[in-house]
């Protein structure tokens, strides 16, 4: 835990987690273990960060969850939303890239990178495996499905959904 962090009440740091500098952690978040923030995070009431991905195969016992053992890094100067959540990756990461900024209630899926001075309006949802470029924005409600690439500077309106890749 690095220097001048502010811990509210009900905040959960899991083993082997690490805080940056600046880093504060409003009540009830969560923190899942290995998890990696950098210096200057804001984290809102309820985020989750870490949390096993959404993946199971099926198999003659009926479903199976696949096992999410990646990481997850935030960056520099990042601030999340209340009740927001960033899978880890499965096997690979999942990342945010410096001064990107979360609404409330948005889902980052496991092993997606989000560039740098990315913006996501409220109940944004992002799907495993995309990759974002640098200094996005996002409307509320709107996503992306997943395995796509995303080019620097795209602009999604609100309620808008891609389902290929954008140069």
């Amino acid at each position: 835990i690095g220097d001048n962090v502010t811990l509210h009440s009900h905040v959960v740091i899991g083993r082997g987690a690490s805080l940056g500098n600046d880093v504060t952690l409003h009540p009830h978040v969560v923190l899942y273990p290995g998890t990696r923030l950098g210096d200057r995070v804001v984290l809102h009431s309820g985020v989750r960060i870490g949390v096993d991905g959404f993946g199971y195969s099926r198999s003659s016992d009926g479903l199976q969850k696949i096992p999410h053992v990646g990481a997850c890094e935030i960056g520099d100067d990042i601030e999340i939303g209340a009740n927001s959540c960033v899978d880890r990756g499965s096997i690979g990461r999942t990342r945010l890239g410096n001064e990107t900024k979360l609404d409330n209630l948005v889902h980052i899926g496991h092993n997606v990178t989000v560039g740098a001075g990315s913006v996501m309006a409220a109940q944004v949802g992002i799907a495993g495996s995309t990759t974002i470029g640098d200094g996005t924005m996002w409307g509320g409600q709107s996503g992306a499905a997943d395995h796509l690439d995303i080019g620097d500077g795209t602009r999604v309106g609100g309620r808008g959904g891609l389902i290929g890749d954008v140069p």
